[in-house]
């Protein structure tokens, strides 16, 4: 009888590890509660894991070969704010950590971490009530400098602030507000990249349930700044050949995202992907009957920057989650992280693109063609071309005089 397909990634287990990750603040810079929840569930998974100086932590899924291998990196860091100033009415002035729009955090409930408590709050407008200020509730201008945090406590001078505990650059963590249907569709606040992140557990635990022995060992890393842009800078092993980041892909006019399937980002704002890795990537989501489509990102930078930015020659990636109103209100449907799952799940099932290549430096011989690698699947039919127009292309002919 034919040996029977194991079932899919465990999507219960998907939607239970996502919704906890959601309930814990992580701003950049704040991180350290939610790599101590990391760690906990990759000790769940009896997954040994290292942690760097600042957090980061990194654990390796076992392979045949251990070097060269490959790295799949998504982060736990999300946006969030910092105090910037304390008023004389009680309240406090912010500044963004991360880049995102104060209209996304007019009304947002959140908490305020001084150096020896926690104060629950709303962030408003300064123009907050219509009763008072009428029409100038919609005229005020969606900036920072046009927020004040309202903190629920006896707090109505800067000295009942100081009496308190509150400092100037203390953290504001943003609550999730997540929000799960029935019909699959997830809203909550930090969805980047804490639902990469909870693909990339599920395609742990699928690999350790089912005893897949993968061909090369993959490193999958949880960084710690990727939204203030140091991201995968420090974490990386020396002989990672790939990595793939795991993030949200941005719906919206313009864009081919989507918010089912996987999109493959072909480039962001940091310039085009390795074509091959990308390529393999592709031809994996046809193989196996995978949604997808591919998509640019000309306002978006990913972990893979801050790699190879920090000297790092690896080949990288990008998968995504369809995600729409990035940084704001965010939405995704789960078939997307079910289909990032199962994306992870099948790469990591296969050998290196281009194994011949061991060393940092090599010669031609190891150095790759075009279209041709160490992967039957990657392999297309054309052959690279010396020449500028196709192969194919007829040739001018001169006409006889």
């Amino acid at each position: 009888m034919p040996k029977k397909k194991p079932d899919g990634p465990d999507t219960d287990y998907l939607q239970q590890v996502l919704l906890k990750l959601l309930s814990i603040h992580s701003p950049s810079g704040y991180t350290d509660p939610i790599v101590r929840e990391l760690c906990n569930e990759l000790d769940a998974l009896e997954l040994p894991y290292e942690i760097t100086r600042r957090g980061a932590v990194r654990t390796t899924l076992p392979g045949r070969a251990y070097s060269p291998d490959r790295a799949i990196v998504g982060h736990v860091d999300t946006l969030g704010a910092m105090v910037k100033d304390l008023k004389d009415n009680g309240r406090v002035s912010l500044v963004p950590v991360g880049t995102w729009s104060a209209r996304f955090a007019e009304g947002a409930r959140v908490s305020l971490y001084t150096d020896s408590s926690i104060h629950r709050g709303t962030i408003l407008p300064l123009k907050a009530s219509g009763h008072t200020y009428n029409d100038a509730i919609d005229t005020q201008p969606g900036v920072w400098e046009n927020l004040e945090l309202r903190i629920d406590e006896d707090f109505s001078s800067r000295e009942d602030l100081e009496k308190g505990g509150v400092q100037i650059g203390d953290f504001v963590g943003i609550d999730s507000q997540a929000e799960l249907l029935q019909n699959g569709y997830l809203n909550s606040r930090h969805l980047d990249d804490k639902a990469g992140v909870a693909a990339m557990l599920t395609a742990a635990k699928y690999v350790k349930d089912h005893g897949i022995e993968l061909p090369v060992e993959c490193h999958l890393l949880f960084t710690i700044s990727e939204e203030v842009g140091s991201g995968a800078s420090a974490v990386l092993h020396g002989d990672v050949a790939e990595m793939v980041s795991i993030d949200n892909g941005t719906v919206a006019p313009g864009q081919n995202s989507s918010e089912r399937g996987v999109t493959i980002a072909m480039a962001d704002s940091s310039g085009p992907f390795d074509y091959h890795l990308t390529h393999h990537l592709l031809n994996l989501c046809a193989k196996h009957d995978i949604p997808h489509q591919r998509d640019i990102f000309k306002y978006y930078r990913c972990d893979s920057a801050s790699a190879l930015e920090a000297g790092n020659d690896i080949r990288t990636a990008l998968i995504t989650f369809g995600v729409d109103a990035s940084h704001g209100y965010e939405r995704t449907h789960l078939d997307a992280l079910a289909s990032v799952t199962r994306l992870i799940v099948d790469y990591c099932q296969t050998n290196l693109i281009y194994q011949r290549q061991r060393k940092h430096l090599g010669t031609l011989k190891t150095f790759p063609k075009v279209r041709k690698t160490d992967v039957p699947l990657t392999q297309l039919e054309q052959t690279e071309s010396q020449a500028q127009i196709p192969p194919s292309a007829p040739v001018e002919r001169k006409k006889k005089p």
